[in-house]
């Protein structure tokens, strides 16, 4: 009983076994596996890959976000379920293979010449008739000799017949059909093995079970603890190299959706020099890199130009242009108060680096960090001409809305280069951070007067928001500067309100001059605002909005409006000659430029009340440090691939175009002559087929073939 049953359970393992082998041989089970691939492929395609989680959040939102985290689909190149079903097919094509190999081999060495004669019958293609020599035998040896003439390969066998000896003439051709159904599927398993090699596998190998953990802190590669990195040694990787010119690093890094791993290579690269150029519509058209590499090891010094679509080699490790950044370019801002009682300072930088600095208005501790520099913008002033609100939008919220092509220039588009830019971010003690990012020139946006453009937001999901401020008839912000001090002098704007007075109103009726004096003093007062209980600056235009709606009657609200609008700017005008005045300067005179700068600077000086921050750093001097991106990978498995792809076009061509067709011709005697059966066999069915048939029967039997017509 217990024998019994041990062998029932063997039997049934046995049966599982084969069902299992049966499964993964089969050629839907392979096909399903390419199906989820392709899919997958698709989604890697379209989602971007290897983006920071706070990406996928502001385009899909967290729920989607997340999922897509959950099922690695922000990275499906390397997920453990994209390389578990890329082994999964490797082992179903190496098994169809396996299994189908020697059968076709075997028949290709087979002329299945031990056919029976009824069969012949049976064939679509087939033809009978008297022919005339002698013997079968000499029938035989002349249909063979015209079969391997035209490149068929031919086997006789004689047969024993009541009527007499019977020869049994079995040829083929396009053998090599089979060759190309193996070679096809050999292809998908080298691909797929190069795909594995090249791929994440290996690294997660050395994850699983070596110890390596992805590095997630921040610091020098100095300062990141061994587990880590990986060895020299490691036989595959494809990761980022940056390097600032004049520098050398020798340090990639290899992107993980949970951190980063350090790779170390064999050699460090220098480089020389970082060259870029243009299109006009500002996109890059060309960028390479001229390099010395040193190998650690001899201390070897070869020197390399690397272009994209020109990678360089050595030791086996390809080196890619990928893409160009900042290379710690040196910074000298100035800082612009946005509040009242700051004084203007200057601060030096390096971009990647930060310093810290005092909040000028509550003493708190700030961090600014310098983010980047960009010394070409050239943005699409069509918008922006047409009047629309920067202050409500970014400037150009996408350059040519993610242009594809770096020279197609889109029609009815005015695109100018409006100068270099600097981006920062005021980091308070919390860590929490506003990112800024200012134009160092002033831009023309059609207004009557170029503006400075400062733009700020409160997280990387949102567009910029600029701030802007007029450029006086020097181009610079100091005209600015000069009346936003005397806006917050009381003395000052005392002395305003009595010039607008005296300017606007006769000297003889000293009724009107007292009124009119206590409503500009009123006008700039609520302009230039006051700091509420709540630590809020409450001023601008949005404080003389609110004093209408409080104080005059619906019905006269926007009358009113009017005139206390008219005599603010009136006021304002007579202070920035004051400002001019007290600076040395001449007044200005009644123009456009005048009008403009005047208009722009009542907008200006209302939004900088409630910019988030007392100070704002203008761009003053830069000194560049352009920085290379490289792509270095180790790819042993491209040869695995190329090889692949070399059998797959060769068997898709064995497969498509060749074709496998077999003949057979049996010779007897039948009443004192040879007869002759033919029949042909062909893999696939062509339209000259039939025709290719009826010739050579006509050719070796001397017969037409009422089986080849359709």
């Amino acid at each position: 009983m217990t024998d019994s049953t041990h062998g029932l359970r063997i039997h049934s393992r046995s049966q599982v076994l084969r069902a299992a082998v049966e499964l993964l041989s089969s050629m839907r089970f392979a096909i399903a596996l390419l199906t989820v691939i392709c899919i997958a492929s698709v989604i890697g395609t379209v989602l971007k890959q290897q983006e920071p989680l706070v990406n996928y959040v502001n385009q899909f939102g967290p729920f989607w976000a997340e999922l897509f985290l959950a099922l690695k689909l922000n990275a499906v190149y390397s997920a453990w379920w994209f390389l578990l079903i890329l082994a999964f097919l490797v082992v179903s094509t190496s098994l169809c293979v396996a299994r189908h190999t020697p059968k076709y081999l075997a028949d290709l060495r087979n002329y299945k010449e031990n056919i029976r004669v009824q069969n012949l019958q049976a064939f679509h293609h087939k033809a009978q008739a008297d022919v005339a020599d002698a013997t079968s035998e000499v029938a035989a040896q002349r249909i063979g000799q015209l079969l391997v003439s035209g490149g068929w390969k031919v086997r006789l066998q004689q047969r024993s017949t009541p009527q007499g000896e019977g020869w049994m003439v079995a040829a083929k051709t396009g053998g090599l059909h089979k060759i190309g159904y193996i070679a096809a599927h050999s292809a998908i398993v080298l691909i797929c093995l190069g795909g594995l090699l090249d791929g994440d596998l290996i690294v997660r190998a050395q994850m699983w079970l070596g110890g390596k953990t992805p590095f997630t802190g921040s610091g020098t590669v100095s300062q990141v603890g061994p587990e880590h990195f990986l060895s020299e040694r490691n036989p595959t990787f494809r990761g980022n190299l940056v390097v600032s010119e004049g520098g050398q690093s020798s340090t990639a890094v290899l992107t993980q959706s949970d951190g980063i791993l350090l790779q170390e290579l064999p050699f460090s690269v220098e480089l020389k020099k970082f060259i870029v150029e243009h299109y006009d519509t500002g996109m890059p058209k060309l960028f390479a890199s001229e390099v010395v590499i040193h190998d650690k090891a001899t201390g070897e010094k070869v020197e390399q130009r690397i272009e994209v679509n020109h990678p360089g080699h050595y030791k086996g490790v390809e080196i890619y242009q990928s893409s160009f950044d900042d290379g710690g370019s040196h910074l000298k801002l100035r800082a612009v108060p946005m509040a009242a009682g700051v004084q203007p300072f200057a601060v030096q930088g390096q971009v990647g680096g930060q310093t810290a600095i005092t909040d000028p208005v509550s003493g708190e501790k700030l961090t600014l960090e310098f983010t980047g520099l960009r010394t070409i913008n050239v943005e699409n002033m069509e918008d922006e001409a047409s009047g629309a609100d920067v202050r409500k939008v970014d400037l150009r919220s996408a350059i040519e809305e993610r242009l594809g092509a770096g020279h197609k220039t889109a029609t009815k588009k005015d695109l100018r280069n409006v100068g270099p830019s600097v981006s920062y971010k005021l980091r308070d003690g919390a860590g929490q951070a506003r990112e800024y990012n200012n134009y160092q020139l002033p831009v023309d946006l059609g207004e009557g007067v170029p503006l400075y453009l400062l733009g700020v937001r409160e997280s990387p999901s949102q567009p910029m928001r600029y701030l802007r401020i007029p450029a006086d008839e020097q181009g610079n912000l100091d005209g600015f500067l000069r009346l936003r001090a005397a806006l917050n002098d009381p003395a000052m704007r005392e002395r305003a309100v009595q010039a607008y007075v005296a300017e606007a109103v006769d000297p003889a009726r000293k009724e009107l001059r007292a009124q009119l004096a206590v409503s500009a003093q009123r006008a700039l007062g609520l302009y230039a605002g006051t700091r509420g209980e709540d630590g809020q600056w409450h001023g601008g235009l949005k404080a003389i909005s609110d004093f209408m709606e409080a104080g005059v009657p619906e019905a006269e609200r926007e009358r009113a409006g009017e005139v206390f609008i008219r005599i603010l700017n009136g006021a304002l005008f007579e202070l920035a000659q004051l400002s001019r005045t007290q600076a040395g300067l001449a007044p200005m005179q009644p123009s456009a430029h005048t009008q403009a700068f005047m208009t722009q600077a009542v907008f200006a000086l209302s939004d900088a009340q409630i910019y988030p921050a007392p100070i704002a750093f203008a761009l003053e001097d830069f000194q560049q440090v352009q920085a290379s991106v490289f792509q270095v990978a180790r790819a042993p498995g491209k040869n695995v691939v190329y090889l692949g792809c070399a059998f797959l076009i060769l068997g898709v061509f064995a497969m498509l175009y060749i074709r496998d067709r077999r003949i057979w011709v049996w010779l007897a005697p039948q009443d004192g002559r040879v007869h002759a059966t033919m029949a042909l066999s062909s893999n696939r069915k062509t339209l000259d087929g039939d025709r290719d048939f009826a010739d050579l029967s006509r050719k070796l039997i001397g017969a037409q073939a009422p089986g080849a017509s359709t």
